[in-house]
């Protein structure tokens, strides 16, 4: 391998390597021909509304299921904001900055700088995948500024998003295995197929274990491969991402009804408030499954956040700057609600929804040796369509789980097959791209040319260890 010099660049050749120049030619077709993330959803909106008329459905209900669906994510975009604006206010403190800068120092090249963040971030993403795009954000933000490496800005964040793309859905955040070992949240419909799932046959399987290690060396040599090097860099300078962290100098009080905005008064009591609810919530629950919720993680990180500004008035200026990039989240979270809505719940003139129908055309052609990967491949698509976060579990994993049990295979690792499908739709759906994005200032056409080679990658290994592991579980 070419020998590197200090500012990341190829010592005797300007040239990237090929895998590198495959993402760059991805990236470039993306800049040039992928639409913004908002065009995408209405897009899919609006294939999905056709297919529903095509199949029979009545157009009175498909706009009464549109606009019924369009709300019911509300309160995960709020969700999903506040993720945005908790990060970027806690990044912005002092304390943090001098942290993340510290661990930013690790990499010695540019192309180890981006495999090592997309490791970093898979390494979050376990624990929760909120916290992987947040910590992998603020790790791009700080080697971007390192000026002793010239980093590709683009791959540094498609590598900072492996989280959600790789590895999320494996580990203790996972939304099926969760819910599947929880009897108190386990829908009837489900139970009543499978009763409860505990870790041990899910994600504390050694299959499973074994499949996460595998995804992410795979995901970090790729990484590693596909960052660009020499001329062909694009640093967050050219860019244009303006990288200066916020002022936070301490100016005079101009009036006196500004003093509390000044004063740690107000921001040392509400603190005071949030860490009793969330000594609560650690004491009474498992440290693991409180912090998985993303209601209790929003408000740790916002508390984290208001006493490392201290003062009221640090803390609300970084708020104010993180607001204006979560306004794609905003306005494009309620049309994947609507998509869902359409997806799911309205029903052509045979009385069958689309999602039963692409469920019908995939299980029909299993039998129990090619369930793993017609699962994975059905699981897959129907993310593309429905980015759920998990979510979507719930619809699909009565008939799924039906058909797993009525062919005789491991119901443990019919969850984990859903989990590791799930990533995958993520590294070329832009629907959660949007809160690392908007952390790094970027669209995400920027960065789905890396994204998608990852994918090309992932798939087939994926489908592969799915099937090989599966080949090694008995009935459950």
């Amino acid at each position: 391998m070419t020998e590197l010099s200090n500012n990341g660049s190829s010592a005797s050749s300007p040239q990237s390597g090929p895998m590198a120049r495959w993402a760059i030619g991805f990236t470039a077709w993306s800049e040039r021909w992928y639409p913004d993330s908002f065009v995408f959803a209405a897009l899919a909106v609006i294939g999905v509304a056709l297919a529903d008329l095509a199949l029979g459905a009545k157009p009175v209900e498909i706009a009464a299921s549109f606009g019924n669906g369009f709300w019911t994510l509300i309160p995960f975009t709020m969700q999903m904001t506040i993720v945005v604006i908790s990060g970027y206010v806690v990044a912005t403190s002092a304390p943090v900055s001098r942290f993340v800068d510290a661990i930013a120092g690790i990499p010695t090249s540019a192309r180890g700088a981006i495999a090592f963040i997309a490791f970093m971030a898979m390494a979050a993403s376990f624990l929760n995948y909120a916290l992987s795009l947040i910590f992998g954000g603020l790790l791009v933000l700080a080697i971007a500024r390192r000026t002793d490496l010239k980093m590709d800005y683009r791959a540094g964040a498609a590598a900072a998003y492996l989280g959600l793309g790789a590895t999320w859905a494996l580990g203790l955040n996972s939304s099926a295995a969760q819910l599947q070992a929880n009897p108190a949240s386990l829908p009837k419909a489900i139970s009543d197929i499978t009763g409860v799932i505990p870790f041990s046959q899910t994600i504390g399987l050694w299959q499973s274990q074994a499949m996460a290690l595998i995804i992410v060396i795979l995901s970090v040599v790729i990484a590693y491969l596909s960052a660009p090097t020499g001329r062909q860099i694009r640093t967050a300078a050219d860019l244009g991402i303006d990288l200066t962290r916020p002022d936070e100098t301490r100016q005079g009080i101009p009036r006196p009804g500004e003093w509390l905005e000044h004063s740690p008064l107000i921001s040392g009591l509400i603190a005071l408030l949030g860490i009793g609810f969330l000594w609560s919530e650690f004491a009474t629950k498992d440290p693991l499954t409180a912090i998985s919720n993303l209601n209790t993680y929003n408000l740790m990180f916002l508390i984290i956040g208001l006493l490392l500004h201290w003062r009221l008035r640090n803390f609300l200026a970084a708020v104010a700057k993180a607001v204006p990039s979560t306004g794609g989240i905003l306005i494009q979270f309620p049309l994947y609600g609507a998509a869902a809505a359409l997806l799911t719940g309205v029903k052509g003139s045979d009385g069958v929804t689309i999602s039963h129908h692409l469920a019908n055309a995939f299980v029909s052609v299993a039998s129990a040796d090619s369930f793993p990967v017609v699962m994975g491949i059905y699981s897959a698509i129907l993310g593309f369509l429905v980015p759920s976060g998990g979510g979507k579990w719930i619809i699909e994993a009565p008939y799924v789980m039906q058909a797993a049990k009525d062919l005789h295979t491991h119901l443990g690792w019919g969850v984990q097959i859903y989990n590791a499908a799930e990533a995958l739709p993520n590294l070329i759906n832009p629907f959660w791209m949007l809160p690392l994005l908007g952390i790094l200032g970027l669209k995400a056409r920027d960065i789905v040319g890396f994204t998608f080679t990852q994918f090309v990658f992932h798939a087939p290994v994926v489908l592969f260890v799915l099937w090989l592991f599966a080949r090694t579980l008995a009935p459950a």
